[in-house]
């Protein structure tokens, strides 16, 4: 099967098993925040092995430590119902750890600024934002927000790469981060995520009781943020000099290949909930 069958195939089977997970909400959604977890674990592990190869980092043992505790201390404060703004006051001390460690533990100096900021930078990326994630399980109606997010991101993912492929062909290159994505796919993804947005309402107006103007508001910032966090994750990886982050997931690469629109998505798409719901 070529990459774009399994690229369907991965969609149509993931897409319902991802949303089965959200609606089984025991526990403040337990299962989906076992799976952020470990998510954040694998993808940590990516994104280290991309990093060593272009500059020195702590032991990986460390790193992803620090980055898979992040989610799961999140899911901690949500059990207890403690204040979920200490999440980054606990992302702020393990930089500060990470900058402890290189004063009392290396030797020599001239690598330190490039070891603590990759360091930070995947505790940062694969820990702290995923976090978002699970801050939107403290929501009402939390089944049906996550589903919205999570429909939103899918969609404009998947649609952009098929009006990528269908009718993009002349609006490619204009981004050097990646030169095969096209204009009118971006468009496509934007314009097809506002579209599920607004029918999330028509189908569950008792639920989503905010405006169709205010949805299409959130469907554009949130899909336009899924596009920049899959231009990011293609800018990690042309400095790389790697095509995927992995091969974990069949037509897609590895697990940050797969959740790096959301990783950047999530935060968004939590901000303008508190504005716009």
């Amino acid at each position: 099967m070529n990459k774009t069958g399994k690229r369907l195939l991965t969609f149509f089977i993931g897409m319902p098993i991802v949303l089965a997970i959200v609606f089984f909400d025991y526990m403040n959604h337990l299962a989906l925040q076992i799976i952020i977890g470990i998510f954040a674990i694998i993808a940590g592990n990516e994104f280290y092995n991309m990093l060593s190869k272009k500059m020195p980092l702590f032991s990986k043992k460390v790193v992803l430590i620090l980055t898979a505790s992040l989610p799961y201390i999140c899911y901690l404060f949500i059990l207890s119902e403690m204040s979920l703004e200490l999440t980054p006051w606990f992302f702020i001390c393990e930089c500060l750890l990470l900058m402890g460690l290189e004063c009392f533990h290396a030797k020599t100096f001239e690598n330190s600024i490039a070891k603590i900021s990759g360091s930070c930078l995947i505790v940062f990326y694969c820990g702290f934002l995923i976090t978002f994630l699970s801050r939107l399980t403290t929501l009402p109606n939390s089944r049906y927000i996550i589903s919205l997010f999570l429909v939103i991101v899918f969609i404009c993912d998947s649609l952009a790469w098929l009006f990528g492929i269908l009718f993009g062909k002349g609006t490619r290159g204009y981004i050097a981060a990646s030169p095969n994505k096209s204009i009118v796919g971006f468009i496509g993804g934007i314009l097809s995520s506002i579209t599920a947005a607004i029918l999330f309402k028509v189908l569950f107006p008792n639920i989503i009781t905010t405006s169709y103007g205010n949805l299409a508001i959130i469907g554009f910032f949130t899909s336009l943020a899924a596009i920049v966090g899959d231009l990011i994750e293609s800018v990690f990886k042309r400095s790389c000099n790697i095509k995927d982050s992995g091969n974990i997931i069949p037509g897609r690469g590895g697990v940050l290949d797969s959740i790096d629109s959301i990783l950047i998505a999530a935060p968004i798409f939590y901000i303008c909930y508190h504005f716009l719901f």
